[in-house]
């Protein structure tokens, strides 16, 4: 009787002991590594700041067209660019002109 109230008395506070463990080890993992852990949450981060860029690059793109939207208006035309956008359209220059194209367009026209 001694010996299995001594085992007894060892024994189920080591199981409690072990099964809290592994109910607080479960939940530390899963906090760490699940859908809605800590390293999911740094790379979902890390996405927002290469989406912010490509937004930010975006928006400069769209504000610099609507400036030269503008220059096209009737009210307020730049004869330049337009001289300019016919030029690069049609493909003509007239023989007294020198022409430096700079940028990805030099590559397409010749």
């Amino acid at each position: 009787m001694v010996v299995r109230y001594r085992l007894r008395k060892f024994l189920i506070p080591l199981a409690l002991y072990t099964a809290s463990a592994l109910v607080v080890s479960y939940f530390v993992y899963h906090a760490q590594h699940g859908s809605r852990g800590i390293e999911t949450k740094m790379a979902l981060k890390m996405q927002i700041r290469g989406l912010q860029a490509d937004f930010d690059s975006i928006k400069e793109e769209r504000v610099d067209w609507e400036r030269r939207v503008a220059m096209l208006r009737p009210a307020t035309m730049d004869r330049d660019l337009l001289d300019e956008r016919a030029r690069l359209t049609l493909n003509r220059l007239h023989r007294n002109d020198v022409v430096i194209m700079t940028g990805p367009v030099a590559a397409t026209v010749q």
